[in-house]
């Protein structure tokens, strides 16, 4: 089984990125599942129903969100319907969405996709580590391939996390920092695991946001507009392979393509 995992989908050309090239990409590598980021397409800073439903038109089958996930009016309704999109799972209970879904693959298995997030310098929530196990039990119960997005600030947490789940899920991956790192392999019990799978979106601004800004932002101390940049478009993210009966993970490759 083939499954992609984009990195965390910038803007307009991220979109426009995914709508160009995910469904020749499916043909190409003969995939079975993709799954993507979209915490920032909106204009970088979180997700509508619209582009949502964009995203998965253009075959993506399941979005995973981070810590801009309420920044856009009306979206907690969309989370509350919508069952290919999922928040993460340490969010406050009582707010709408879900942070573990299943979804079904082109080759028929059931795929378990859970969110969660970091604390570290992000916004205050639930410990991940708190909750994962009842989430990856629950999972279990439905689906043999389950995949993790954690989204993250700290490669610290992003590792332990990887070694927490080694062994009892199909694969960890890291979104949020926009920068695909090096370290992809497979763990020890079968879990496929990347500190951060990279951004698709525009590389010759600053994770994402024109550089001019950023520059301005750290010249002057002064705090800015940010702006979507538009060069140098790339899709990021990670190729996995696992045996869709037992859910191991058989290899995972570093995924970059220009758009």
């Amino acid at each position: 089984m083939r499954i992609l995992f984009l990195g965390d989908i910038v803007g307009r050309p991220g979109l426009e990125a995914v709508e160009r090239h995910v469904a020749q990409l499916r043909e190409e590598l003969q995939l079975d599942l993709v799954v993507a980021n979209g915490e920032n397409v909106a204009d970088g800073v979180g997700i509508t129903q619209r582009l949502g439903a964009r995203l998965l038109a253009a075959g993506v089958d399941c979005l995973t969100l981070g810590n801009h996930t309420w920044r856009r009016e009306g979206v907690g309704s969309y989370l509350a319907n919508e069952e290919r999109v999922v928040r993460p799972a340490n969010f406050l209970s009582s707010l709408p969405g879900r942070g573990l879904t299943t979804v079904t693959a082109a080759d028929g298995t059931r795929v378990a996709v859970i969110s969660l997030m970091g604390r570290f310098t992000l916004e205050p929530n639930e410990s991940p580590f708190a909750i994962v196990d009842g989430l990856v039990e629950e999972a279990a119960d439905t689906a043999p391939v389950i995949l993790v997005d954690f989204h993250g600030e700290a490669t610290s947490e992003k590792v332990a996390m990887g070694w927490h789940l080694t062994g009892r899920v199909t694969a960890v991956v890291g979104t949020h920092t926009h920068v695909q790192t090096s370290d992809a392999r497979v763990l020890p019990g079968g879990t496929a695991y990347v500190t951060d799978v990279g951004m698709t979106g525009p590389h010759d601004g600053v994770i994402g946001v024109r550089r001019d800004i950023i520059l301005r932002q750290f010249l002057t101390q002064l705090p800015q507009r940010y702006m979507v940049a538009d060069g140098d478009v790339r899709l990021e993210g990670v190729l996995i392979e696992c045996d869709p009966s037992s859910g191991r993970a058989r290899s995972i490759e570093l995924f970059r393509r220009e758009a």
